[in-house]
């Protein structure tokens, strides 16, 4: 499988985003991972596509993967959702169909909402309509940053991740060690960078909330979640809003997952893109 035709897009000065676009005439997917793991999270997923005879398109987010990290950017989902908007004009791509995981999908939203263009359909992957780049978790973390270089820096950070992909799965025989490296390579490789922009996150601020704009997505939106217990799920309510507010809304469920289902069920992932592909034709 031949990869990387343009993997590096600047998007504004001194932002770069990483992008893993693989060649051909096929129906293009773009997918948008999270916060953690970057396009390496869809390595099980990307494959199905190719044989399924669509084209994918992996956009790492500004401060994730093998983006660039700038200290002083604006890290808000709007920003993320502008930057998406700009890799896609660069590549010439869209309206395609978008494939985001967690916070990556509250970037599709608002991609959806900004630029109905780009998007035909939106596949998201135990994603609501979040309101906030981190969790409350992670700014309450945030206050240790001086601490994190002083107490085990990289080391340590990939303990604290690793714990959360435990946390966050149903079958979590996937989460080795390896995996655990590979999730953090991109942290790994300017740490200080990495913190930075981390602290970044914590701060930015939406300057206009998602939720009451749900109705205007246009685009059919489908949100895959796993039964299992797990952490990171979205909560009853979003499900609930989203359902009453977005026109052409469905959830499917796999028993027994958890929020990582690229990692748990890639098939089932595929699955329910190729059901919104024809729900779009």
């Amino acid at each position: 499988m031949v990869a990387l035709q343009h993997p590096y897009v600047i998007v504004a000065p001194a932002e770069t985003v990483h992008v893993e676009a693989w060649p051909g005439t096929g129906r293009p997917v773009v997918l948008v991972p999270g916060l953690f793991g970057g396009a390496f999270t869809f390595r099980k997923v990307v494959p199905l596509l190719v044989a399924q005879g669509f084209r994918p398109i992996v956009i790492e987010p500004l401060g994730t993967g093998f983006s660039s990290r700038p200290e002083k950017a604006d890290y808000s989902l709007n920003a993320q959702a502008v930057r998406l908007a700009a890799a896609l004009d660069s590549l010439h791509v869209g309206p395609a169909l978008v494939l985001a995981h967690s916070l990556g999908a509250a970037m599709a939203f608002r991609l959806a909402l900004d630029r109905p263009d780009l998007v035909r359909g939106i596949v998201s992957i135990e994603g609501g309509p979040t309101e906030e780049a981190t969790t409350p978790t992670f700014r309450s973390a945030m206050r240790y940053l001086p601490w994190v270089k002083l107490f085990g820096g990289i080391k340590l950070i990939r303990r604290k991740i690793r714990g959360m992909l435990l946390d966050a799965s149903g079958d979590q025989s996937w989460v080795t060690d390896g995996i655990v490296l590979s999730y953090t390579v991109g942290e790994a490789r300017n740490f200080d960078a990495t913190l930075k922009a981390f602290l970044a996150m914590s701060r930015a601020r939406e300057p206009v909330k998602l939720g009451p704009r749900l109705s205007a997505i246009a685009c059919p939106v489908t949100l895959v979640v796993g039964t299992a217990r797990h952490d990171g799920d979205v909560p009853p309510q979003e499900v609930a809003q989203m359902t009453h507010a977005i026109v052409s809304f469905e959830v499917d469920s796999e028993r027994g997952a958890g929020h990582y289902l690229q990692e748990e069920r890639p098939a089932a992932v595929v699955s329910a893109l190729e059901r919104l592909a024809q729900r779009v034709k």
